[in-house]
């Protein structure tokens, strides 16, 4: 590695966690969702199936860190800083990924996922659908999410609410969600404020904040509510797997999973000072962006392709540690580079924005009314 790693500016159990989630997310499309469904795979894994059925809710689980992650860089950052790092964070890896996934569909063009270069063009915006074009993965999808909680931070950052008024925009994010996907039922609504996982985000938002400020009456109560509206709309997405899959995870089991996650999140965080960082933890945590944006499409096809030479289960296993390695590799010597070369472009450009707007904003607050 270039730079030694510490525990300042890294929380190994968070790393070792996103590895749970993304992998998690590969079993469920591997064993369950290549062949539960669209015909992806050739050949079905029923054995595993029942259990893999879960791995979905590592996308939840994303969440639920991304929460907490997010709170804690945007700790005394300025909004444009905070901005920029999570532009320079997502963009080069999804760009990368995107175009080694068009390519590989491009030169296969199966049924279920043939695209063309107006998908490409489209989806260099990440916002695909907003263009007309789908998505050259699915799991692009949890992507456009978390850009839409970042921007939301961001605009709190400028107004300074989300150093001041953090619970009162968690309380209030928490009702319009209740009320949207109970009452309201807007689609426009569930996107722009994320009303379906909204509780997720705000689980982690609250840990961080107990973890730094204290275990007040308001936090914690927020805290419980978060748990509970969380829990109860994973009905929605039970809903979603039982219309196109036939078959959906229990309530209770969605229950026991979300409060097994939150659990998770918290005794990494108490556990953050016992479990040192290092290159390994930091690879683990590094890799886990392009093994997700990675693996769906390409594993399908990869599957099928070399099923019938060394049987269902060696080529499942094959193209996942295959997924693996290419998904360190693209982190360690494609992303990593890319993304430090952008900030290098952006910090000095990033000052003098910064330097002009508030120049800007302390003219205005000076100037005499006329």
């Amino acid at each position: 590695m270039s730079r030694n790693v510490s525990p300042a500016d890294r929380i190994a159990t968070l790393d070792w966690l996103r590895l749970v989630a993304a992998l998690a997310v590969v079993a469920f499309h591997y064993l369950f969702r290549g062949a539960a469904a669209g015909g992806f795979l050739q050949e079905g894994y029923p054995q595993a199936a029942e259990i893999a059925i879960y791995g979905y809710l590592g996308v939840h689980l994303f969440f639920l860190i991304s929460g907490y992650v997010i709170a804690w860089s945007a700790e005394g950052r300025g909004w444009l800083d905070f901005a920029v790092a999570r532009f320079v964070r997502l963009y080069p890896g999804f760009l990368v990924c995107m175009t080694i996934t068009f390519a590989v569909m491009l030169a296969v063009q199966p049924e279920w996922g043939s695209v063309t270069v107006r998908h490409y063009v489209a989806n260099l915006f990440m916002f695909a659908p907003a263009l007309g074009e789908g998505f050259v993965d699915g799991v692009y999808w949890s992507i456009v999410l978390e850009l839409i909680f970042y921007g939301w931070v961001t605009l709190a950052l400028m107004s300074g609410a989300f150093q001041t008024l953090r619970l009162e925009l968690v309380a209030v994010w928490l009702v319009l969600s209740a009320v949207n996907e109970f009452s309201i039922g807007s689609h426009a609504m569930r996107l722009l404020f994320l009303t379906e996982y909204a509780p997720l985000f705000a689980s982690g938002i609250l840990i961080h904040y107990i973890q730094t400020r204290g275990r007040s009456a308001e936090a914690l109560v927020l805290l419980a509510a978060s748990l509970t509206l969380s829990t109860s709309l994973m009905a929605i997405g039970k809903a979603w797997m039982q219309a196109h899959y036939g078959t959906s995870v229990p309530m209770i089991g969605l229950a026991a999973a979300n409060l097994a996650m939150h659990a998770l999140l918290v005794a990494a965080i108490l556990l953050r000072a016992k479990v040192s960082a290092t290159r390994l933890s930091l690879a683990v945590g590094g890799l886990t962006y392009p093994l997700y944006l990675l693996h769906q499409n390409i594993g399908y096809t990869a599957i099928d392709a070399l099923a019938p030479l060394a049987g269902k289960w060696p080529a499942a296993g094959l193209v996942a540690a295959a997924m693996l390695g290419l998904s360190w590799f693209i982190w360690r010597w494609i992303e990593t580079p890319m993304r430090h070369a952008l900030m290098r472009v952006a910090r000095p450009a990033l000052s003098r924005l910064a330097l002009s707007i508030t120049s800007i904003t302390r003219n205005i607050a000076h100037a005499k009314p006329a």
